[in-house]
């Protein structure tokens, strides 16, 4: 195989981060004039979760990502190069990749029932108008939590939450709406926050979700961070 192609997981990797971020951004923080963000939240959160999907299946072999690897052959090239698979080549479905993760890794694709919501919102706002969906932020967040976090935490050791755009301070903003959410979340090690107060944050939590942060908390030995 070409040297070249082995480098596709992790240029895939750079773009699904940098999408991630974004996505994050857009679905917790909201200032005057970015009324749009929830709805760029959703194609933010799409793209992502395709490039991560696509890294993870390319981790196994780079070309399994695309569709129709036997049209690339035009009987001239003595190799199949990276500058022929982005003229011709043409990846997987975002609505297959469920299925083509599956055959190739075994992995099944977390609360498929929102992955589903999310494609179809994805959909409605890049091709035709925003769909009937009250809370969009809310349907990014639970497709990144649900779905996204636990695959790249497995895979690849990626936090989602250590991923966003405010520079000012670390991932207590996206924490606390994650907590006020009640969606869970992967808790890196060195788990620290400085802006926020972490038992104001869950105080009208379930009694369910707050004793699943504190057990989280303590496998990482920092359940000293809550005072209940």
């Amino acid at each position: 195989m070409n040297e070249e192609l082995r480098g596709i997981p992790r240029r895939i990797l750079g773009l699904a981060r940098a999408a991630l971020t974004q996505a994050n951004h857009h679905a917790v923080f909201m200032d005057p004039g970015s009324e749009h963000w929830p709805l760029m939240s959703v194609l933010n959160t799409a793209h992502a979760g395709e490039l991560f999907l696509k890294a993870i299946i390319a981790t196994e072999h780079p070309l399994l990502i695309f569709k129709d690897l036997v049209t690339l052959d035009d009987k001239n090239a003595d190799e199949l190069d990276l500058q022929r698979l982005l003229k011709r080549g043409r990846t997987h479905d975002f609505e297959k990749l469920p299925q083509v993760l599956w055959a190739t890794t075994g992995l099944r694709i977390p609360n498929p029932e929102c992955y589903e919501r999310l494609r179809q919102a994805r959909n409605a706002i890049q091709h035709f108008c925003p769909p009937d969906v009250r809370d969009l932020s809310a349907l990014s967040l639970e497709f990144i939590y649900t779905i996204l976090d636990p695959l790249i935490v497995g895979r690849f050791g990626i936090y989602a939450i250590e991923h966003h755009e405010d520079h000012n301070v670390s991932y207590d903003y996206v924490v606390a709406c994650l907590l006020r959410r009640e969606l869970r979340f992967s808790i890196p090690h060195d788990f620290a926050v400085t802006e926020i107060d972490l038992d104001d944050e869950i105080s009208n939590a379930s009694a369910e979700y707050r004793s699943w942060f504190r057990e989280a908390l303590t496998s990482i030995d920092k359940a000293d961070l809550l005072k209940t």
